[in-house]
């Protein structure tokens, strides 16, 4: 990109706001942001840092991250990225299972070290980030002096460790190769229509990674990454206006604030030609107020995991009519190169696809997938990895239009076990029922999140509601809990609505249990996934809501 449009700005990092009330930008191109890899990778490999080294990356979003990550591939090095909002217990033991040689850190992130030594025992460099904006300006001697050549990788080499969001269990590090990247770019490219010379403003920091091979500038957004629903949405907004964003990414929750903000105000984000909005399933309001604040484009939900990325997408277009269907939330069709398939669920590892029985379309099970952008396994997680992958030698890879280096290889095809539920219509279409983890068992059958909450969501315009189980499985309680910001009634109106709702579907009728959350817990990256075992041991000691009305 760099050769083929190096004047075209590449990154663009807010510093401020000038007299008039603009976002003044430090604004890179093509040509500078390839220099700044370049500062990079001879600040790295002057601290000592070589091909293969893993390296936790511990630096803010924007021209440190993606500058140090690509200095990183251009020696062959392996960054490691784990999300800072975490939490401390579990970030320290990612650190410490990720086992890196080498930090790239900002002082906090030294400190961090300094502080928790027995879960950075395995760094031997620490390479600081300097003060300045940019590494071109205090490394200019390093680069006249060391000469690099760009590591020659194989699709099959490990390009980074990548952290699951750890909704439902411990985070764990996604192991993700070469080719799967070059699988990614291009599926993601192919599928959205996305051209070079686009506009991106990512919610998310590691989609910025993308941009530079897609050819889209980065905007930066004025986000606090390890808290993502504090995020001014007026700020966004104005952002996606004065640059002319054409695409951005983000949760439910962020997209909410974001067209709350927009219909409020009565303004609307003609610029953008395609919003990506996921990390759970896309609310109907936010499908329908969508068309109101993106008049020239559409919202689209890519469905995966940071496992198998993408793996389906819907649009707006495609959502609308579906809305009202009770069996869960339509993700779209598996994309080109992508295999999905719906097998009876089962919580034991299997080795094989002939020990899983496929099931019929139209009936809920579990779903797993396989292409080239599904990952083979955990780091340093066997367990973890037997009970997630299913290794299927005899199988044929699927038809795909992606290069041979990222779509074939001799080993083992793997299918990768989603940890959802779900199920596939006549019409190829995958469905979201919830996840595998949350669904309640109960003596008289299984009860899934998604279409039992989409009972009471029908009836109650912007409640906010999570099914669980109470005791053990095969003879769960099944138990409603609402968040009590969603409330627009009393309690005692509320509790004879919900029961109303609840007998008017044989799949809710057998839930007699109600409960008021104060604020659902949710997951740190998206803001979104509802911690329903969080609010399951909650309830075990809480106050229903029939004794709350009562009182």
């Amino acid at each position: 990109m760099a050769a083929s449009q190096p004047d075209t700005p590449a990154l663009k990092i807010p510093r401020g706001r000038t007299a008039a009330g603009a976002i003044d930008y430090l604004s890179l191109s093509f040509r500078e942001l390839a220099a700044e890899a370049d500062a990079w990778t001879a600040r790295l490999q002057a601290h000592g840092v070589r091909r293969g080294d893993r390296t936790l990356v511990m630096v803010r979003p924007g021209l440190p991250l993606i500058a140090a990550t690509f200095g990183l591939f251009q020696l062959g090095a392996v960054p490691i990225i784990i999300d800072p909002g975490m939490g401390l217990k579990s970030f320290l033991a990612c650190v410490a299972r990720s086992r890196p040689r080498a930090l790239v850190g900002i002082p906090m992130a030294r400190l961090v070290r300094h502080l928790f030594r027995g879960s950075f025992r395995s760094v031997e460099i620490t390479v600081p980030v300097s003060g300045s904006l940019t590494a071109r300006l205090t490394a200019q001697s390093q680069i006249s002096n060391l000469k690099f050549e760009i590591a020659s990788n194989t699709a099959a080499d490990l390009a980074a460790v990548l952290f699951t969001s750890g909704s439902t269990g411990a985070p764990k590090g996604v192991c993700y190769e070469h080719g799967m990247f070059e699988a990614q770019v291009q599926l993601i490219r192919e599928t959205y229509g996305i051209q070079p010379g686009e506009i991106d403003l990512p919610m998310l920091p590691i989609f910025a990674l993308f941009n530079p091979a897609l050819g889209m500038t980065t905007i930066v957004p004025e986000i606090d990454p390890s808290r993502p629903a504090t995020v001014d949405p007026a700020k966004i907004a104005q952002a996606i206006q004065q640059e002319k964003v054409t695409n951005s990414f983000g949760s439910p929750t962020l997209w909410t604030k974001i067209g709350t903000h927009c219909r409020d105000q009565g303004i609307t984000l003609p610029s953008l030609r395609r919003v990506l909005c996921a990390g759970a399933p896309v609310p109907a309001a936010l499908w329908q107020s969508s068309t109101a604040w993106l008049p020239a484009g559409q919202m689209h939900s890519p469905y995966g995991a940071t496992e198998a990325l993408p793996v389906a997408s819907i649009s707006a277009a495609e959502a609308l009519p579906l809305l009202a269907q009770p069996q869960g939330t339509c993700v779209g069709r598996p994309l080109p190169g992508i295999e999905v398939r719906i097998i009876a669920i089962s919580d034991e590892p299997l080795a094989r696809l002939t020990e899983a029985r496929t099931l019929s379309p139209d009936e809920i099970g579990e779903i797993i997938v396989r292409g080239p952008v599904v990952t083979r396994e955990y780091d340093a997680l066997p367990e973890a990895t037997a009970a997630a992958k299913i290794f299927d030698a005899r199988s044929t890879p699927p038809a795909s239009h992606l290069p041979p280096s990222a779509s074939s290889t001799p080993r083992a095809e793997v299918w990768h076990r989603m940890g959802d539920c779900g199920l596939l219509d006549p019409e190829g279409r995958l469905w979201f029922c919830g996840r595998k983890a949350e669904r309640v068992i109960t003596a008289d059958g299984t009860l899934f999140t998604d279409p039992c909450e989409q009972v009471f969501r029908s009836t109650f315009a912007g409640l906010r509601v999570a099914l669980i189980g109470l005791g053990a499985p095969g003879r769960m309680t099944p138990a409603l809990v609402v968040e009590e910001s969603s409330l627009t009634t009393d309690r005692v109106m509320l509790l004879a609505l919900l029961q109303k709702a609840a007998e008017s579907r044989p799949q809710t009728a057998g839930i007699r249990q109600f409960f008021v959350h104060p604020l659902f817990p949710v997951d740190t990256r998206h803001n979104a996934k509802i911690h329903r075992l969080t609010l399951a041991k909650w309830a075990a000691t809480a106050k229903p809501l029939s004794e709350d009305a009562a009182s």
